[in-house]
C-alpha cells in the first residue's frame, strides 16, 4: 500500500506540473486467507504520458521507489516496466491537411479540436515512422441509441456504446475525399 501511495508522489513531486502523466494501480494480488500474510504480491497498473522524456522520468522514479520501499521493510522488489505504447502524437501538416478535408466535408462548424487522451493507441507506432494525422468521428449526442443504453453520447469501452449507423456514409465520403485529396497532391 505503501508503494502505491508513494507512485503517486512523482506526479507531484518529480515532475513539472505542465508535464501530464497518470500512474493507476490497477490490480494488486496477494494472499489466500485471512488469517495469513501471504510470502508475496503482485501488483499491476498503466502509466500514461504525453511525451516519451515523461514516461522515461516515471519509469526511472517507480524503479527506484519500489527497490527502496521494499527495503525500508526488509522485503524484495522485482520491477518490470512494459512500453506497450508510445504517445500518439499527431504531425501539424499532416493534421492541417485532415482537418481542412473535415471541413469541406462536413463544414467547418463540425470539426472540433480534438482533446488530448490518455488513451493507448497502437495508431501511434504508425506516426513513428510515417508522419500522419489520428482523428476522430463524433458519435452523435447519443438521440440514435435505444432506451436500455441509457441517455446521451458515450465513448468507446463503455458498457452503453452503440455505435451511430448514421455516421457511415459521413465516414466513408471524409476516406474517399482523403484519398483522392491526397492522391491528387504534386
Amino acid at each position: 500500500c505503501q508503494l502505491v501511495q508513494s507512485f503517486q508522489t512523482i506526479l507531484t513531486r518529480n515532475m513539472r506540473p505542465i508535464d501530464t502523466g497518470v500512474i493507476s494501480v490497477t490490480m494488486i494480488e496477494a494472499g489466500e486467507a485471512t488469517n495469513v500474510i501471504p510470502d508475496s504480491v503482485t501488483m499491476q497498473g498503466t502509466v500514461r504520458t504525453f511525451t516519451n522524456d515523461t514516461l522515461d522520468l516515471i519509469e526511472t522514479r517507480m524503479r527506484e521507489m519500489t527497490q527502496h520501499v521494499a527495503a525500508a521493510y526488509g522485503a524484495t522488489a522485482h520491477f518490470e516496466f512494459s512500453r506497450n505504447y508510445p504517445p500518439t502524437i499527431n504531425h501539424p501538416a499532416e493534421t492541417a491537411f485532415v482537418r481542412e478535408v473535415m471541413a469541406e466535408v462536413a463544414g467547418a462548424d463540425k470539426v472540433l479540436e480534438f482533446e488530448p487522451t490518455m488513451g493507448a493507441e497502437d495508431f501511434s507506432y504508425f506516426l513513428q515512422v510515417q508522419p500522419g494525422a489520428y482523428f476522430v468521428i463524433g458519435n452523435g449526442d447519443g438521440t440514435h441509441r435505444e432506451a436500455g443504453h441509457g441517455l446521451g453520447p458515450c465513448m468507446l469501452h463503455n458498457p452503453s456504446y452503440d455505435f451511430n449507423d448514421d455516421l457511415i456514409p459521413l465516414g466513408a465520403t471524409l476516406w474517399i475525399r482523403l484519398a483522392q485529396r491526397w492522391l491528387a497532391q504534386p
